[in-house]
């Protein structure tokens, strides 16, 4: 296969991440693989990724914010605390061989993909109550903290955490809460990717085919965002996730 065929697959993955992230999370149990098929080592396509991520973050919360969406009163304190596990998370992710950290993605995509499943009140919580401020929520704290971790480490899944630290703790509605992870995404993004380019672990060619992708789906996804059913994804996701770690696996 031609690589121009390559980059469009990947605008094409990119595309279909982008609805998925903004509509819910997992959308990286698609796109990692994809650059891991690619040949990428796990290393290199976890940074590679973040690319799209981030542009994906931009296109959707102006998406929201243009819809009115986007909650700001408690922002500080959100990001404070996803910034910093963001941080952390990337420094991590330096000091893990390939091979490790390429298991590790396969595990967790497929761990948070079943978590999806079987406790669907994680990502889809009752929300009676009108949202709490972080310094008032203190099991918001870690939650936040260990979500911004995961990110800067991974990012695959990572939408979920945030998702329950936001709606289930924090009790914003499902709109709300996927604006403020994007945010949230933005924010632990920009910190990881700042330490990758650093170590000149990015592609950039590949990782602007998946952006092009991503944005695109992210500003689809804010406009059917109010009446898509989100528990419509989670089996979709689920096998998506688990024929991509197959092939991962068999191309290793």
């Amino acid at each position: 296969m031609s690589e121009y065929w390559f980059y469009l697959l990947l605008t094409i993955t990119g595309f279909i991440a982008g609805i998925i992230n903004t509509l819910a999370g997992g959308g990286s149990n698609l796109t990692l693989p994809a650059l891991m098929i690619m040949g990428m080592p796990a290393d290199i396509a976890n940074a590679t990724n973040r690319v799209g991520v981030l542009l994906q973050s931009v296109s959707g919360i102006a998406g929201f914010k243009k819809y009115n969406k986007l909650a700001s009163h408690d922002l500080p304190a959100i990001l404070s605390l996803t910034i910093l596990g963001g941080v952390f998370g990337a420094l991590a992710a330096l000091v893990m061989s390939a091979q490790t950290l390429k298991y590790v993605l396969l595990g967790s995509m497929i761990a948070m993909s079943l978590v999806m499943i079987l406790v669907p009140s994680i990502i889809l919580p009752n929300v009676e109550t009108a949202p709490k401020l972080v310094r008032s929520t203190p099991s918001s704290w870690l939650i936040l903290f260990i979500s911004g971790f995961y990110g800067g480490l991974i990012q695959a899944g990572v939408g979920f955490i945030l998702l329950f630290a936001l709606a289930g703790s924090l009790h914003y509605d499902l709109v709300r809460a996927n604006a403020l992870k994007l945010v949230c995404t933005l924010a632990f993004t920009l910190s990881a990717l700042g330490i990758f380019i650093y170590q000149d672990l990015i592609l950039w060619l590949p990782g602007l085919a998946l952006a092009l992708g991503n944005i695109i789906g992210a500003w689809i996804a804010v406009k059917i965002s109010i009446n898509i059913e989100p528990k419509l994804l989670k089996i979709f996701i689920l096998i998506m996730t688990l024929l991509a770690c197959a092939a991962v696996l068999y191309l290793d």
